[in-house]
């Protein structure tokens, strides 16, 4: 049933689109196709899009869908895919994402006014499912209808018309080709001969109806046969129109205004056949009154523009700021439909596809590795393709304007910069490149021994930017597109940094014996290795050279300390360790242990003779010892002094536990417990007492 407006498509993508239905869900048991719109009315020229989603059992096991199809129902009532007719070539698309398809039109002709059908066939015998009813499509032109002409130029009306058309859009109007008024649509006013009318949907500039005389046939217009024309690239193509003026025309020519910055004055048209880009390739044809047609030979893509026509009388210049002919110039491209990849080479089937629509049905010429394919003038071409192997193809008639080559995966190589010897903390980056069409991707991995090798990198570049001893291993890359994949050969990268702290261990590990046999190894991580040195502190020539420096008998001259030097041309590093004879060190200590007590017990012998005499002298009457000391002169007494000397017993030394002082009998211990301090003067020169 016809129902009110839903919605139009964005006009920006060419879409002037009215749907007209609301959305239909059909289906039974589980299985069904709903359409967003059953009914849809869009403009010649334009683009439509015809939605559904699909649906079937999902508990029925194992059922796939193997192929969509959109359809109009034929004369033979047989479903035929529309991408397969010769009418829709170029023009149809089909877009689908899980359950969810479309079928998009392009250049809409009123001969594509049909009703549309979408099928899904599974991999179940006889499971298929048909959405019926469709999706009814009706392509309309806007047209201008006159209404209430008088005699001579009394008011007429004019009204812009379409069998789809929403009372509530908003138009503009033209007269003999510039724009007069934007508003309704209809227009009243005086209508003069000379003058033809015509009218847009605001917004859709690009689709205006053809041009009319209102009183006759002959007033000043032109109608472009097409709106849009695509060509191959390296063909031809003519652009046509009709013309007519009330007065007698002077001077016509084509023109493009995308070539308006080779024109002496912006403003003023310049006939393209004088262009420089165009010498020798166009030609302008008159096969009958009031038609002409531009013919461009060799096209180039450079020549896809907008072309019109313009002439010019002795009182009128037709300026039209309506839409020309626009020209799409194409380059056929291989597209790979289907492959199957084998260890050694690749079986692929190959399309060769332009975005032109063709007027008719075309042959082609394939092109393997350069030689031209016999027998093969479709536009599918299937073959086995080893790697490096190349494929191209060309209208028949045409070979000079091939696609651009189809290469089957080369291997890819490896580019290491920067090249030479790689340094610790360095920028290190990998490239890796295959020579192939359609572009590979590409993906870094480095060889460890993991099955479940994962992926350090998906760019063409894998780049360090302070690479490590870590990163030091077997690289390599995989490059892959719609013909393969192919495995790069491993490369090795080699990281160099100086010397580590080395480490010294010394065998044997406990006390060095006089006499016995040291080992002193040293080692250090280093890449390249490193050069190993020995020294002795205060030495300035080296020991020996090496990891191990062995002392056979050593001695107590050997002991000290020692040094490893490490070296290699990244850098230098060094460790010292000390080394002692144990034997040595204690005769050493012995000794000077028994000197110490050697001394001790001759100034005890000392200090006992001194106690001696002092006793004597204690005898005497104590007077005279008293006058004495008073009779001393005042400046001697500075220098008297005194020393108190006590000695404390201290335990041994296990060391010197074999060394012990002679035995004393007991009267001297007895005295030598009554001794606290003995006193001592010193007298300069001779001045002591006699």
């Amino acid at each position: 049933m016809r129902g009110a407006v839903m919605s139009s498509t964005a006009a920006a993508g060419g879409f002037v689109v009215f749907l007209l239905s609301m959305p239909v869900i059909q289906g039974q048991d589980g299985w069904g196709v709903t359409y967003s719109s059953t009914e849809i009315c869009a403009f010649k020229g334009s683009t439509v899009e015809i939605r559904c989603t699909y649906r079937y059992p999902s508990t029925e096991n194992a059922v796939r869908v193997e192929e969509v199809i959109w359809f109009t129902e034929g004369s033979s009532h047989r479903p035929f895919d529309l991408r397969r007719e010769l009418s829709y070539a170029g023009r149809v698309q089909h877009i689908c994402s899980n359950n969810n398809c479309s079928l998009r039109i392009t250049d809409l002709r009123e001969s594509d006014s049909a009703e549309y059908k979408f099928k899904f066939i599974t991999n179940q015998t006889g499971r298929s499912y048909t959405g019926s009813p469709g999706v009814t499509l009706r392509v309309t032109d806007l047209q201008v209808q006159v209404h209430d002409v008088q005699q001579g130029f009394s008011r007429t009306i004019l009204k812009c018309q379409s069998s789809c058309l929403p009372d509530v859009s908003s138009y503009i109007w033209y007269k003999s080709g510039q724009k007069i008024q934007e508003g309704k649509s209809s227009y009243s006013s005086h209508i003069y001969p000379t003058d033809s009318y015509s009218c847009a949907l605001k917004g859709r500039e690009d689709f205006p109806s053809p041009p009319v005389c209102v009183h006759r046939q002959t007033c000043n217009r032109v109608i472009h046969t097409d709106r849009s024309i695509c060509a191959f690239k390296g063909s031809s193509v003519d652009i046509s129109c009709t013309y007519s003026s009330y007065n007698t025309i002077r001077s016509k020519f084509w023109f493009s205004p995308e070539r308006s910055h080779q024109w002496q004055s912006p403003s003023q048209p310049e006939d393209l056949s004088e262009d420089a880009q165009f010498a020798g390739r166009v030609q302008v044809l008159e096969s009958e009154r009031g038609r002409s047609t531009l013919r461009i030979t060799d096209l180039t893509e450079s020549d896809s523009a907008q072309y019109h026509f313009k002439f010019n009388t002795k009182d009128f210049e037709w300026r039209s700021i309506l839409p020309g002919t626009t020209l799409t110039v194409t380059a056929l491209q291989v597209q790979v439909t289907r492959i199957t990849v084998h260890q050694s080479d690749t079986e692929a089937e190959l399309k060769c596809h332009s975005s032109c629509s063709p007027a008719a049905r075309l042959s082609y010429v394939w092109f393997k590795n350069g030689q031209k394919v016999i027998k093969e003038e479709s536009s599918v071409y299937k073959d086995r393709f080893d790697p490096g192997d190349s494929v191209s193809c060309a209208l028949k008639g045409h070979e000079a304007y091939t696609s651009p080559l189809v290469y089957a995966l080369r291997v890819p190589s490896v580019l290491v910069n920067p090249l030479g010897d790689i340094m610790e903390g360095s920028s290190v980056t990998l490239t890796c490149s295959s020579d192939a069409n359609p572009a590979a991707n590409y993906t870094w991995y480095k060889e460890n021994g993991d099955p479940d090798l994962q992926p350090l990198s998906k760019d063409p570049e894998l780049v360090f930017s302070s690479i490590q001893s870590s990163d030091s291993g077997e690289y390599y890359c995989t490059a892959e597109n719609q013909l393969g994949r192919r495995t790069s050969e491993y490369i090795y990268i080699n990281v160099t940094y100086g010397p580590r702290l080395p480490s010294v261990s010394v065998s044997p590990s406990a006390e060095i014996v006089e006499g016995s046999s040291v080992t002193l190894t040293c080692s250090s991580d280093a890449n390249p290795a490193a050069n190993y040195t020995w020294y002795k502190e205060n030495e300035d020539s080296p020991k020996a050279s090496g990891q191990i420096f062995t002392i056979t008998d050593f001695r107590a001259e050997h002991s000290g300390n020692y040094s490893c030097e490490v070296q290699n041309r990244r850098g230098r590093n060094k460790t010292s360790v000390h080394l002692t004879v144990a034997g040595t060190w204690k005769s050493t200590a012995a000794g000077a242990t028994a000197a110490l007590i050697l001394a001790v017990i001759l100034l005890s012998v000392f200090l006992w003779i001194g106690k001696k005499k002092a006793s004597k002298q204690s005898s005497e009457p104590g007077e005279r010892a008293d006058t004495r000391e008073q009779s001393l002169p005042t400046h001697r007494q500075d220098d008297l002094h005194y020393a108190s000397i006590q000695f404390t017993r201290k335990p041994t030394n296990s060391l010197y536990s074999s060394i012990h002082p002679a035995p004393r009998d007991r009267h001297e211990e007895e005295e030598d417990a009554s001794v606290e301090y003995a006193a001592v003067r010193f007298y300069r020169g001779g001045n002591y007492p006699r």
